[in-house]
């Protein structure tokens, strides 16, 4: 059964169509590698997803609740967003820490604050032991009470990765993890990321890291043009690709 089902999604900035009727589907513990051309619609995509930006048309659905839906104004409250926004996890690709706190404090915030705020109940100790716990996941227990300016571009990935796990969504995204880093760095966060695909984390990664996708993946997505040009397992899509347009642009990179 799907965890995601997202169908029909569009989405145009003024006279500009950004995404055209975007279908596809995930199942839970499975990794989706979308790929393409900067521009192709990949990050709007992404970003679609974790409601930081509202489709003009489609419907999102996690575990067969309808969390969007464009011809339903209701789906679209600003409060209703914001819950339904914790079933996705976003990592970013210039990472977004907060330079006033340190690692630790960096993953715990959003749950101390949500344990503050909405009265969950959450045991603040039970909060910090989690955010240890992910840190070290990441190969950071020696770096829990440093700053941002005191970690690697590597490191600060990592932290940022264990934040998005620290909410517990059902979905964890990846928009260009690595496009900030050097190769070495590099190799540290795919490595992670490896790791949380041999665990069947449900992850949806936008990346240019053909190899990488080719590898991790259970299912790629390239989009040209704000469509989806050819979806499939990666073997099919990488070592036999149906369409003209997604030869080119595998061409380009195996050129590259």
């Amino acid at each position: 059964m799907a965890i995601l089902d997202v169908q029909h999604i569009e989405k145009s900035f003024g006279s500009t169509k950004v995404l055209r009727d975007i279908n596809f589907s995930l199942a839970e513990g499975q990794v989706l590698a979308i790929i393409g051309s900067s521009g192709s619609g990949k990050t709007t995509l992404l970003r679609c997803l974790n409601f930081l930006e509202t489709p003009d048309k489609g419907t999102i659905s996690v575990r067969d609740e309808v969390l969007f839906d464009a011809a339903d104004p209701a789906t679209q409250r600003e409060g209703e967003i914001r819950r339904k926004r914790l079933h996705f996890g976003l990592v970013f690709q210039n990472f977004n820490l907060f330079p006033q706190y340190t690692a630790l404090e960096n993953v715990t915030l959003a749950r101390e604050l949500m344990a503050k705020g909405e009265k969950t109940g959450e045991d603040p100790a039970a909060i910090r032991a989690e955010g240890e716990r992910l840190l070290a996941q990441m190969g950071l227990k020696d770096r829990m009470g440093n700053y941002p300016h005191q970690l690697s571009g590597g490191q600060q990935q990592r932290v940022a990765i264990a934040r998005a796990l620290a909410m517990r969504p059902d979905i964890l995204c990846f928009d260009e993890p690595t496009s900030a880093l050097d190769p070495e760095l590099t190799g540290e966060v795919l490595r992670v990321i490896r790791g949380l695909a041999d665990q069947h984390t449900t992850m949806i990664i936008v990346t240019h890291e053909m190899s990488f996708a080719r590898d991790v993946a259970d299912q790629v997505i390239f989009m040209d043009g704000g469509v989806v040009v050819e979806e499939g397992p990666p073997e099919a899509v990488f070592g036999n690709p149906q369409q003209e347009r997604t030869k080119q642009f595998l061409e380009k990179y195996r050129g590259d």
